[in-house]
Parts: structure tokens; sequence; C-alpha cells
């Protein structure tokens, strides 16, 4: 017997006298407990805290969860820094924006300086890792505050490409996609597993890609809003990239087909930022975690002293 609701919130698979229950499934790919809560910009995110040292905060694609960060944090633990992983409004463990913003790189920069004065108030900056809409939020706050961000690891970034004719196209249909799985089209869940599995191709990501292809219909609303912020004028923030003076490193998935390093090399070429390439489709950390490790800790230790 098969019993699902639309929303995903509720799936019960018995088999003679087996249950398997999933319940709030975008919370499976979100930050592994333990986990606390903590406000920020008028809103209430879940956050996890590993291991001991030099901070680093990190900041997953819209969509996912805290938990993209799982093996990068094991490979972590013991190595002198304190691994700070959070979700996103409407994302992972956390309801949605309290204030009613819509998901946008503009409105999680706003976050994200507030959950660094907030959870780094007596220490020292993080190290930020940011992937996709968390590397455009990260980029926006290292330019506008750079106090708050001691370096930068960004992991296909959005944001560094020209707002052009094709790109509000394919973002408009990008958003129309996501509309219709909020509203439950029957297509949509099917779909989306197939379009994960070009986002998040590599062999090491697939645990966690089954648990974002499983929330697909709980995420499509905020997928929806971030997708159409994407195609207006202000994602573009080339200009603030080219003005961080904090330490950078772009972790590039090579296989990325929407993010391609073509379309961003011209304006990272301009900027200051070592560049390395890496297997996967969109998140170093999740898809090559053990070149993406080595080449963080190397760049981590050779930062200037706190």
């Amino acid at each position: 017997m098969l019993r699902y609701s639309l929303t995903s919130y509720v799936i019960h698979v018995s088999l003679s006298d087996m249950q398997i229950t999933y319940e709030n499934l975008r919370a499976q790919a979100g930050v592994a407990e333990p986990f606390s809560w903590i406000d920020a910009a008028g809103t209430r995110l879940a956050l996890s805290r590993r291991g001991a040292g030099a901070p680093v905060l990190c900041l997953h694609a819209i969509g996912h969860g805290g938990r993209d960060f799982e093996a990068f944090w094991k490979r972590m633990h013991d190595k002198g820094f304190e691994i700070v992983c959070l979700d996103w409004p409407g994302q992972g463990r956390n309801p949605d924006d309290a204030t009613g913003a819509e998901a946008s790189a503009s409105r999680y920069a706003e976050i994200l300086a507030g959950v660094i004065a907030a959870a780094f108030v007596l220490g020292d900056p993080p190290i930020v890792i940011g992937n996709s809409i968390g590397g455009a939020a990260a980029m926006i706050v290292a330019a506008k505050q750079p106090a708050l961000i001691r370096a930068l690891v960004l992991c296909n970034p959005g944001g560094l490409v020209a707002v052009d004719g094709f790109a509000r196209t394919f973002c408009a249909a990008m958003s129309g996609f996501f509309r219709a799985g909020a509203r439950g089209a029957i297509w949509f869940s099917p779909a989306f597993a197939i379009f994960y599995k070009t986002v998040l191709p590599g062999r090491p990501a697939r645990e966690q890609r089954q648990r974002i292809i499983a929330a697909g219909r709980e995420t499509a609303g905020v997928l929806a809003q971030a997708w159409a912020s994407f195609g207006r004028a202000e994602a573009d923030i080339r200009e603030l990239l080219w003005r961080i003076d904090r330490p950078m490193l772009f972790a590039w998935a090579k296989g990325d087909r929407i993010v391609s390093w073509a379309r961003n090399r011209p304006a990272v070429s301009r900027s200051s930022a070592k560049v390395q390439m890496f297997r996967g489709g969109h998140s170093a950390f999740m898809e090559d975690p053990d070149a993406f490790t080595a080449a963080f800790e190397a760049f981590a230790r050779q930062l200037p002293e706190r």
C-alpha cells in the first residue's frame, strides 16, 4: 500500500507488517541534529555547529538544505575548524520567511549578515562557503560589509553573467516550471527527478540528491521565487564581485550545465580570486568531497592571521 500527500509531507509504505514513515521531507535535507534556532533579519533559522576552531559558515543552493555539507564537515571535524551550517527559509527544517519576503540573493544577503552578527558576535568572522544563491548572497555581504567575512569559497555562485534577453527568458521558464510544481502538477515530480540528476550527477551526492528530489513539491514555491529573481536586473552582481577585497577561492564544479564556467569565466577572471576546478555538476563539496576538502584546507591555512 502506498499513501502520499500532494505536498510530500507524509508518505507511508506498508509491506506486510513493515511500515516506513517519512514526514516533512524537506527536513531530511536540512541541517543534521543536533541543531539550534537563531533569529536573523526577522526570521527563524535552523543552525548546526560542529568542531572547534576557526569558524566556517556553509550556505547551500536554493531548494537544498544544510545537509549538503555533511561530507565536508565529516572530513573537517578534527582539523581545527568549526563547521556551521544553516537552512535558508522555507527549506530544510525552516519555516517560511516570517517577513513574507520572497527568496532572492539580496534577501539572503540580509539574512546572512544577520546570522553572522548574531552567531559570531564574540568570535572571529567566518570563512564563508557559498553555493549558487548562497554564493551570490556571500558576495553581496563581502562587498558591502567586508568586516563580517574573513574569506570566501564560492561554489558555482549565481549573479556573474549579464541578465540579457536569453537569461530573462530562461529564468522565467524555470520559474514557471516550479510554479507548476507548487500548484501540484502531476508531472512535476518525475520531471524534477530527471532535472536534478543533471544538476547533481556525481555519485557521492546521491543520497542528498534523493532527499532534494523527494522534497521537490515542498520546495517548489521557494524555487519559483528564486528563479524569478534571477531574471531581474539586480541579480547581476559582477560589479560587487570586483569590489571584494577579501581572499577568494572559486571552487567550480565543471559539469554545470546552467551556471557554466564558460559563461562565468569573464567575470571571475577580472577578480583577484583563485580558481580550482572539480568533478561534479553544481556542488563540488558534495560531488568531489575529497578534492574539495583538500583545496579548502590549503586555502584556509594560508589566510592571513585573524
